[in-house]
């Protein structure tokens, strides 16, 4: 036997993940024979969602034309024209450099490396996705939250951004609509963000991986839509939209200044080449979705806004707990008011009746504050079933207090 342990890298100890982190308490509850009902994962294709046929047929006819090794390190041609004329779209203008990776995520990672250095920052939304405070624990970044404001529609707080940047600070993080919380930034926002990465040379990232699954009519701005010149990386990708999440296939498109974001872009490339490729079959399917067929989208959110309206309804019934309206993505983020600790409810809740939701510290929030982030993609008979234990847990979790 050895007779030493080995010590992992110390740029993992603070690596968390809690939308993955909750299933490893599910998988033992489930294992007594529990009927589980999972609303904690954004993953369409576990309920009632199908992928499009079309991006399906585009990719299996890429295999059998054998188009299965490497393909250029920024992606295909067709696949980065129909990102470009997507951008068009979006109305980005002065783009200055598309890639494909492996989910929006890579593109993220990537990015992040190629601009911060040790004792840097990177402002980042809270609530926010947990991979970007991942990403910046396995670069040793320093923290630099920035919380988005519950009283006015989770919109972020322009006030605390401006005090949180400082002279280390390389760029703001922007998920536009929002997870957890599925916020869709308003353009009066968006444009006050513009003029602070204007104001401190600030490099903005804005995810729209959900720019597409909005209700109520809503209209999603683009931040880089509003500025030609202020550096920004655009992330987005088939996973959400076009209900592919395990194709992974996501994009950046870069966007601003020619001459500021030269050294920048060849810093991105140097790492894109350094991994080789995305799934190549997969990016035949870039261009068959973003300029296919769309009525798959009008589905999708008839279906989303039934779903959200059960959601709202339902948990701002209960005593304690109330839910702003999510106007994008899938997901909501109600707040629990008069306990201590967010992860203890829901894991009770988990062990208890077992519904299964993110607590909301592991996306970051205002401190004092308890929420958990529901996903509403189930259907209704389930999302109403998980509903009504909650309301009856709850009701016994604050009598026993």
């Amino acid at each position: 036997m050895t007779s030493f342990i080995i010590k992992p890298a110390v740029r993992t100890e603070n690596i968390t993940y809690a939308v993955r982190d909750i299933i490893v308490i599910a998988d033992q509850v489930a294992k007594t024979g529990k009927e589980m009902l999972y609303l904690n994962i954004g993953d369409p294709n576990q309920f009632d969602w199908q992928t499009p046929k079309h991006l399906i047929e585009a990719t299996y006819q890429a295999m059998l034309k054998n188009l299965n090794g490497y393909s250029p390190s920024s992606g295909i041609k067709p696949a980065v024209e129909a990102i470009a004329h997507e951008a068009e779209k979006k109305l980005i203008k002065n783009v200055q450099d598309i890639f494909v990776t492996t989910g929006a995520s890579e593109a993220i990672e990537i990015c992040l490396t190629a601009l911060v250095n040790d004792g840097e920052n990177i402002l980042t939304p809270t609530p926010g996705y947990p991979l970007y405070t991942a990403i910046q624990s396995k670069l040793q970044t320093m923290e630099n939250p920035y919380y988005l404001d519950e009283s006015n529609g989770w919109q972020p707080d322009i006030n605390d951004i401006r005090k949180k940047i400082n002279s280390k600070t390389r760029g703001i993080i922007l998920i536009n609509p929002n997870n957890p919380t599925g916020s869709n930034n308003s353009p009066e926002t968006l444009k006050q963000i513009v003029e602070l990465a204007r104001e401190h040379n600030l490099v903005i990232f804005a995810d729209e991986i959900y720019d597409k699954l909005l209700m109520d009519g809503k209209i999603h701005t683009s931040i880089a839509s509003l500025d030609s010149e202020i550096p920004m990386v655009t992330f987005g990708g088939l996973s959400k939209n076009y209900l592919v999440p395990g194709f992974r296939i996501g994009w950046g498109i870069v966007s601003g200044n020619k001459e500021a974001l030269k050294d920048y872009i060849e810093a991105i490339n140097k790492i894109l080449r350094a991994r080789l490729c995305a799934n190549h079959p997969a990016q035949w399917g870039i261009a068959p979705s973003l300029m296919g067929d769309q009525s798959h989208l009008t589905e999708a959110k008839e279906k989303l806004t039934r779903r959200r309206n059960m959601t709202v309804e339902m948990l701002n019934a209960i005593p304690g707990i109330s839910c702003v309206p999510p106007e994008g993505a899938f997901y909501a983020f109600p707040k629990i008011e008069n306990i201590k600790d967010d992860s203890h409810w829901a894991t009770q809740l988990l062990k208890e009746t077992g519904v299964v939701v993110v607590p909301g510290s592991g996306f970051g929030q205002v401190p004092g504050t308890n929420h958990v982030r529901i996903v509403f993609l189930p259907t209704e008979n389930i999302l109403e079933k998980a509903y009504k234990a909650i309301a009856e847990f709850h009701k016994k979790y604050m009598d026993n207090l």
